[in-house]
């Protein structure tokens, strides 16, 4: 674990290739990470002249994950032509070295009857979405773009200030005009008294100088505001519906630093672009030009051993593809939907330049290298070979040229590779979950997408499924649980890109879509499994700012806005625990009861994050951060009980409040019935703010099928409640990761059974979906008890890794939510542990689970006296912590 690499940065450390296109399955290249330009080599599948089969990674596309190492140098998916494993293409890509990849297409054909295919690889080259401008001027002027402010002040807070969403800057936009893209906006110069200062140094006087601010003002009226800094004077912004330069003398300027500062009159906004400082003479040297995005390649040069090298104007890359097959053709498609076009042109045989002109000139073009005809006998199967490379010319060239056709040479570059594929050290009894498993652990790992935005710069990024071109923090928690059980690496680096420096004036974390910080349980996880002190010491500062914000005490933060001391985060997020249709929920947004209405769930995860920083605390020392924590699980606890608890119902309720903000009565719905009856209600559990009799009430809730239980889980609405319905998104569904957070809970409480059944039920669950449809779904609905949604989720269906690992994979320890683990050993062959754990806020004892290995009985000590404990599988301890000690140790041996 490199701490260093990960200051100041949200990327990934995986390579440059790897499976990260958002458009054609296959193999991609970061081209220009700076600019976020990728390159993409799409190899699929098709039936000779008569069907293409083209791996849209937005929809259904006939294609599964597969396999996958998790530094993603070995990846590879299974491309169906015909359902199930009769006819298919296992296509994957092998590192050779930094610059070039194998491709292995292992075309299989389990039919009776011989079958003609095809192979397209498909070559291309993508953008950025909007097209950005550079600057043109003199030497010696100095641009400054509006985003690298030294300070920005509203007259009106706003509830965002501190917590941007999508990872912007503080007023940041994104305006297809501007320089990079982007620039200074969100209502900045709408209220008088908006102010924006910069700073900036001059190598060399400048004599009558000149300050142009390139800016757009969509209000029909002119837009004053006060210049102090270099000059003080009062300047104007006329209406411009595009950008426009704004030119204001200034007369001789001094090397050195200066500052300038604007302020704004009131009136309307104002995005500006950025100001640049040049001499008078030079004025007329200035230009704004679009940069150009050019997708055909400039050059496309057939060398003589089947391949051929691809130059895209303004990439310093060359790529080389190569492909060992002596029937083929090279095509060129250009067109802007690939999907209908290709197919529409499947029967032209003579063109070799197909071109969609329909609606103007398509700005995307495709390189296709078609291997044709394929054919393969009846039961049997052909490897075709392929390579993608990039580099100088020269590079390219000789790579091209050294890489020979050696059958035996190809195989051991794909085995070696392919040696590395995350594969679960399972029990005997857990072979049953592998398959399934293992396309899971390939889903997660592959879901990768470049390029994502944030903070300025490209990265690569974690998305919950591809259709998801976008941060979302809650599935990235989930995300980077699941990827703790594949790689530690990997999952702090999920945990590293939704958390900001201590004191970052932008934003308490990254925030996108529902508000659960999911990301305190994975640093927990982490910690209970690393116990790295350097790694607390990194993520402690940074995780109680995020905590500090939805606890309603840090800058901008309208969490606390109640005087009940309930929390709300609606002012961020439509969504407060991921529920989209969650019925209280909807009903609030219809009646516009936001401003009034406090949910469950932000009051009872403030309480958790609040008890994780305290035993980060407690383990760093800081009594007065323990205090501080103290005082927020015991304000919020006081609120929920206070207010929240519906002892008729049995549930925790939302709560109403008055235009004062104090609480007056629960939610209920139009037939009087408690509208709170589901995962929202019982989140306290969560919290471990539950007395004897609310626990005992809640447990009941979850677990009787004529509420909350189903057979495949738990229901996210009661199903007695009225407005439960049986076709909702969340209504009407069992989804994964709430279930997690129960799981855990009950170790807690002494109901490791229980903690199983939720654990088993979804295990068989997903075994029987995946054997079924090789498909990772979002959710799964009770009617049926089949999966729906994204097909490839990673991200809340997770989960099923963390249960699979947790009672099949030898060398675990499983603990709830109220366990610090101060250090864990197993021995070689995970057949005993010691641990010294550290346990809060429970007097009543704990369950934890150890799985070891199956080949021998065990005894448990804790502090050195025998405990209870139970085998409930060769090798699988659920083991009773008595209550009353605060720490331990635990030997199981």
């Amino acid at each position: 674990m490199n701490i260093n690499k990960l200051k100041n940065s949200y990327d990934l450390q995986l390579p440059a290739w790897g499976p990260y296109t958002k458009k054609y399955l296959g193999i991609s290249h970061i081209a220009d990470q700076k600019q976020g330009i990728r390159f993409d080599l799409s190899v699929f599948p098709g039936y000779y002249r008569r069907k293409v089969k083209i791996p849209n990674v937005r929809w259904e596309s006939d294609y599964h994950p597969w396999e996958a190492a998790t530094d993603l140098k070995y990846y590879s998916n299974r491309h169906q032509l015909e359902w199930k494993d009769q006819l298919y293409c296992d296509i994957s890509y092998s590192e050779i070295d930094d610059q070039s990849r194998l491709i292995r297409c292992n075309c299989v054909n389990q039919t009776d009857s011989i079958q003609n295919i095809v192979l397209h690889f498909m070559g291309y080259i993508n953008f950025p979405k909007k097209r950005s401008y550079k600057i043109n001027a003199a030497s010696g002027s100095v641009w400054i773009n509006a985003l690298d402010y030294t300070e920005l002040k509203y007259s009106s807070p706003s509830p965002q200030d501190n917590l941007m969403p999508d990872g912007l800057l503080r007023g940041e936009v994104h305006v297809q005009d501007f320089v990079e893209g982007r620039g200074l906006g969100c209502n900045f110069g709408k209220d008088k008294g908006d102010r924006v200062s910069y700073k900036f140094n001059l190598k060399n006087k400048i004599e009558e100088a000149v300050l142009i601010i390139r800016y757009i003002n969509k209000s029909e009226h002119t837009l004053n505001f006060k210049l102090e800094g270099l000059r003080d004077k009062e300047i104007d912004f006329l209406a411009a519906e595009k950008a426009e330069s704004k030119i204001i003398k200034l007369g001789n300027l001094d090397k050195g630093e200066h500052e300038i500062e604007l302020i704004s009159f009131g009136g309307a906004e104002i995005e500006i672009d950025g100001l640049l400082i040049t001499a008078l003479k030079d004025k007329n040297k200035v230009s704004f030009t679009a940069k150009e995005h050019n997708s055909e390649p400039e050059k496309i040069e057939k060398l003589k051993s089947n391949s051929l090298i691809l130059k895209y104007k303004n990439i310093d890359h060359y790529y080389g593809i190569k492909w060992f097959y002596d029937d083929f053709e090279i095509r060129e498609f250009e067109t802007n939907n690939l999907d209908t076009y290709m197919r529409e042109m499947v029967h032209e045989h003579v063109s070799k330049k197909l071109v969609d002109d329909q609606n103007g000139k398509p700005e995307m073009h495709y390189t296709n290298v078609f291997l044709r005809p394929i054919t393969i006998e009846a039961n049997s199967n052909q490897k075709i070979y392929g390579l993608v490379c990039n580099g100088s010319r020269k590079e390219v060239e000789n790579n091209l040229k050294r890489f020979k056709f050696d059958q035996e040479n190809l195989a051991e570059i794909y085995h070696n590779a392919q040696k590395k594929v995350f594969d679960f050290n399972h029990k005997a009894e857990g072979e049953k979950y592998k398959f399934s498993q293992q396309r899971m652990a390939a889903t997660t790992l592959t879901n990768v997408v470049y390029p994502t935005y944030i903070r300025r710069r490209y990265i690569k990024h974690y998305p919950p499924g591809r259709w998801w071109d976008s941060l979302y923090t809650w599935d990235s928690g989930f995300i980077g649980l699941g990827l703790t059980e594949l790689d530690q690496e990997r999952a702090i680096e999920c945990l590293n890109a939704y958390l900001t420096e201590p004191g970052d004036q932008h934003s308490a974390f990254i925030h996108h879509g529902s508000p659960v910080p999911v990301q305190f349980y994975l640093f927990l996880e982490l910690w209970n499994r690393l116990q790295s002190k350097e790694f607390l010491k990194y993520f402690y500062p940074r995780l109680k700012q995020y905590h500090q914000f939805l606890a309603g005490r840090l800058g901008s933060s309208s969490t606390r806005s109640l005087k009940s001391n309930l929390l709300k985060t609606w002012d961020y997020f439509y969504n407060s625990g991921g529920w989209d249709d969650y019925p209280a929920q909807v009903y609030v947004h219809e009646h516009n009861l936001e401003d009034r209405v406090s949910p469950v769930i932000n009051t009872a995860q403030a309480i958790r994050t609040a008890k994780i920083l305290k035993m980060a605390a407690y383990e760093l020392g800081l009594e007065s951060d323990i205090e501080e924590f103290n005082q927020d699980i015991d304000i919020f606890t006081e609120a929920l009980q206070k207010h929240s608890w519906d002892e008729e119902a049995g549930y925790f309720s939302y709560v109403i409040h008055d235009q004062n903000g104090r609480a007056k009565e629960v939610l209920k719905d139009k037939s009087g019935k408690n509208f709170n009856m589901g995962l929202d209600g019982v989140s306290p559990l969560v919290a471990g703010v539950c007395n004897q009799e609310q626990e005992k009430r809640l447990i009941q809730n979850l677990f009787s099928e004529k509420k909350m239980w189903t057979k495949i889980g738990i229901s996210t609405v009661d199903q007695t409640a009225p407005y439960y319905r049986n076709d909702g998104y969340w209504n009407g569904a069992v989804w994964m990761p709430h279930q997690w957070f129960i799981w855990k809970t009950l170790f807690d409480l002494n109901r490791a059974d229980l903690a199983y059944k939720i654990a088993g039920t979804a295990l068989n669950l997903w075994q029987d979906e995946v054997d079924e449809s090789y498909s990772c779904f979002e959710h799964f609905l009770l009617q049926s008890k089949r999966g729906a949604g994204w097909h490839h989720f990673g991200a809340l269906s997770t989960p099923v890794m963390s249960w699979f690992a947790a009672y099949f994979t030898p060398g675990r320890l499983t603990t709830g939510l109220d366990v610090w683990v101060i250090k864990q050993k197993f021995n070689a062959d995970n057949s005993s542990l010691t641990a010294r754990l550290r346990i809060f806020d429970n007097q009543d004892g704990v369950n934890i689970t150890v799985s070891l290995s199956e080949e021998k009985k065990y005894s448990v000590t804790w502090n050195d006296r025998y405990i209870k404990h139970e085998a409930s599988k060769p090798g699988l301890l659920n083991i009773q912590i008595p209550g009353g000690e605060f720490e331990g140790e635990l030997k199981v041996y």
